[in-house]
């Protein structure tokens, strides 16, 4: 009974300690072909080795090792990349399963292919095949992410997305050599004043005002600098020159500065700074509610205590200054970049503005 109780309670170490450290196989991994890039086939064969090891799924055997062996045995691997090949020097080094693929540059793009070869079937038990961008300073995220998807292991999808697809924002990972990337292009939208800003534009010439709906088309250029691109997100700034009014025959000119961040995976972006609009600008003073320029006054009537200076067609050459929120999502489709935007530009005194503007623009150097 002691006896048969000590095998059970033994029993279910042994199992426990097999649940805990499984017997892995024995994977060797050589070279891999390469075709079209600087990687010659042992060092894609040792990041391969490296990247495998990192799964924790085999027992990768050491290279040192397997040179070892086939020294003794004077076998070469130079050009080994064929099953039966590989099926020979397997039960030289006695591995279990080889590991063997090949990258190569085709039409743009990089196609890692991996295959797994079980050595008592001889058969190939699994497969894979993914093609990237061409950026040769990512291979081995390229074979990292080739290696999970063969095995169902779970990856950053933003980092893969920004590796495989055309319209992915610029970021490190699709862009290492490039610190700094110049957006710029055209800007059209609309432009909506209310308040007292609203009631001066709708006033007409005569009292000061411009004889204009307060809602106005506009058009520009955006000059954009991305001088930050790290991680999922890049740093901006945007400086853009506007005109206001052309479609009611006026020329209202602006310049804002924006400073702001992008989510390079959604490309949504917020930005603020501040924008100075060039207009027209008088002094004067209200009497029973009406506007009269300061120099309208006359010593025969009431001295006016408040002089303002406010919006008047009348007036000299001013500039207003404001600060400006603005959000929005840029659109991709390949090269082209469609950027989205709305802003506000508030003004609790005078009465804010509301714009919402569209553009397009193509990757480029600075």
């Amino acid at each position: 009974m002691k006896k048969s109780i000590l095998l059970s309670i033994l029993s279910f170490y042994v199992i426990i300690l097999f649940a805990q450290n499984p017997i892995r196989q024995k994977v060797a991994v050589l070279n891999l072909d390469t075709k079209g890039f600087a990687y010659d086939p042992v060092q894609a064969g040792n990041i391969a080795r490296i990247e495998l090891d990192k799964l924790n799924l085999f027992d990768v055997m050491d290279r040192y090792d397997i040179d070892y062996l086939l020294d003794k045995e004077s076998q070469s691997v130079t050009n080994c990349y064929g099953k039966l090949c590989l099926l020979d020097i397997a039960k030289k080094i006695k591995a279990e399963k080889m590991l063997t693929g090949s990258i190569e540059i085709l039409s743009e793009r990089i196609y890692i292919s991996l295959r797994m070869i079980d050595v008592a079937t001889g058969s190939v038990e699994k497969t894979q095949v993914q093609d990237y961008l061409n950026v040769k300073d990512q291979v081995q995220a390229m074979i990292a992410f080739t290696m999970k998807k063969m095995y169902n292991i779970s990856y950053d999808e933003a980092i893969y997305n920004q590796l495989t697809k055309v319209d992915a924002f610029d970021s490190s990972v699709n862009k290492p050599q490039e610190n700094k990337i110049s957006l710029s292009g055209p800007r059209m939208g609309v432009a909506l004043y209310t308040g007292e800003t609203a009631k001066r534009l709708k006033a007409p010439e005569n009292k000061g005002g411009y004889d204009m709906v307060p809602v106005m088309f506009q058009f520009g250029y955006q000059f954009e600098v991305q001088y930050i691109g790290q991680g999922n997100f890049q740093a901006l700034a945007e400086f853009l020159p506007m005109i206001t009014g052309l479609d009611q025959g006026k020329v209202i000119p602006s310049f804002t500065i924006l400073n702001g961040l992008r989510d390079n995976r959604l490309g949504i972006e917020i930005a603020f700074g501040p924008t100075f609009i060039f207009n027209k600008k008088a002094k004067g003073y209200y009497s029973d509610g009406i506007w009269h320029l300061e120099s309208d006054w006359t010593s025969g009537q009431p001295n006016p205590n408040d002089i303002v200076t406010r919006l008047d067609s009348r007036g000299e050459n001013g500039i207003t200054a404001g600060f400006i929120f603005a959000i929005g999502k840029t659109f991709k489709s390949g090269r082209l970049n469609i950027p989205v935007n709305a802003y506000v530009r508030p003004d609790y005194k005078n009465g804010s503005q509301y714009g919402i503007s569209i553009g397009f623009n193509a990757r480029s150097k600075s």
